[in-house]
């Protein structure tokens, strides 16, 4: 599957220094550790009994661009973050991390100091970490820590519980849970295609009958973890519609809301073909996403994928955990508001947050239960 980590509009440096520790004790399968740490501050000096060196960045940006130029086989075996926390950067760290096969190999820590206990909760409950630390602590024992950690990541057990900062455990089932997730994505959207073949076909017939161009709509979305994948639609507006979004402004259901974030949703669009008006109502326009699933780019329940315009308003700290949910063609949001205009942008995120944090198999069932009941509706927004 081809995917991107969301693009970082940030340049990125590429200084760092390294260190080169004399080490008293050997470490991780008689291995001595090695390290990245990611901050400004002089706190590497509580590493040396432990790591026989490591590198040194000021900013995760920066670290990016060094682990960017390594080898799998060269992954540090703990990063440690002393910044302050930005969710959407920390998040992308981890999407780029997974894409490169680093996570498996490395733990990482972040430094307790630049936490309040709100922001462990968020980093625990979204698995963003392995564990919180005091990096300026002389008495931990990172090498039976980094021990037990890389033992509990190759069994895929989630946080740990930190010895300085008190978290519950992260439950050992989430695993086994995505696992039942997404067998169910498969079984039932592959079901769906093969079911409703016919009604693609004759879809795909009227679109290319009404007008001229294409039969789908593809567009690049922001999913979870602000991954880039190719979305999949049939086409309901006319050809060029992208280039005609800041000429309807006026007409957006949403106005600008909470912290700049801005979504785009026209009533009575004029750009919506005659055939689109109907397939929206319907919800037919959709039904090419059972695509997406299969990819492993959506799942049947999730927060709606977004263009990468509304994507970029949504990286500040109070909007930004809606994208650790998986991408769906169904969720919360549409159950309880789809196709009504009393929507601010403050309650669509509001509604995103709430599905991302309770989100579980029987909620997922619960959600396509109800979805059904608002396959058609009023507007063709």
């Amino acid at each position: 599957m081809n995917s991107a980590t969301y693009p970082i509009s940030v340049e990125t440096g590429t200084a760092w220094q390294t260190f080169k520790f004399t080490v008293i004790e050997p470490a991780v399968d008689g291995k001595a550790l090695s390290f990245l740490y990611i901050g400004q501050n002089e706190a590497t000096g509580a590493f040396r009994n432990h790591f026989k060196g490591g590198d040194k960045t000021t900013s995760i940006l920066q670290a990016q661009a060094f682990l960017g130029g390594l080898r799998r086989s060269f992954v540090p075996d703990v990063i440690f973050i002393d910044v302050q926390l930005n969710k959407a950067e920390l998040i992308r760290f981890n999407t780029f991390l997974k894409e490169r096969g680093f996570d498996s190999r490395t733990v990482l820590f972040y430094a307790s100091s630049q936490l309040t206990a709100e922001e462990v909760r968020f980093l625990k409950r979204n698995h963003l970490i392995d564990d919180v630390v005091n990096i300026a602590s002389t008495e931990l024992n990172y090498t039976s820590k980094v021990s037990f950690l890389k033992k509990m990541k190759s069994r895929s057990s989630g946080l740990s519980v930190s010895n300085e900062v008190p978290v519950e455990n992260t439950k050992k089932t989430a695993p086994k849970l995505h696992f039942i997730k997404r067998a169910i994505d498969i079984l039932l959207a592959s079901v769906a295609i093969i079911l409703l073949s016919p009604l693609f076909l004759l879809i795909a017939l009227a679109i290319k009958f009404e007008s001229r161009g294409s039969i789908m709509y593809i567009s690049p979305r922001a999913g979870k973890g602000f991954r880039v994948f190719k979305f999949y639609k049939f086409r309901t507006m006319e050809v060029g519609a992208d280039k005609k979004i800041d000429q309807l402004a006026h007409l957006n259901q949403y106005a600008d809301g909470q912290g700049g974030a801005t979504f785009v949703k026209i009533n009575n669009d004029p750009r919506v073909t005659r055939l689109g008006k109907v397939l929206r109502k319907t919800s037919l326009d959709e039904i090419p996403q059972l695509f997406n699933v299969v990819k492993g780019d959506m799942s049947l329940v999730g927060n709606r994928p977004l263009p990468l315009y509304e994507a970029t308003t949504l990286t500040t700290n109070d909007c930004v955990e809606r994208f650790m949910a998986d991408a769906g063609i169904t969720g919360l949001w549409q159950i309880k508001k789809r196709g009504k205009e009393d929507m601010s942008v403050e309650e669509r995120i509001s509604l995103d947050i709430s599905y991302a944090r309770k989100a579980n198999v029987a909620y997922d069932l619960w959600i396509m239960a109800k979805t059904p009941t608002i396959l058609f509706q009023k507007s063709n927004a």
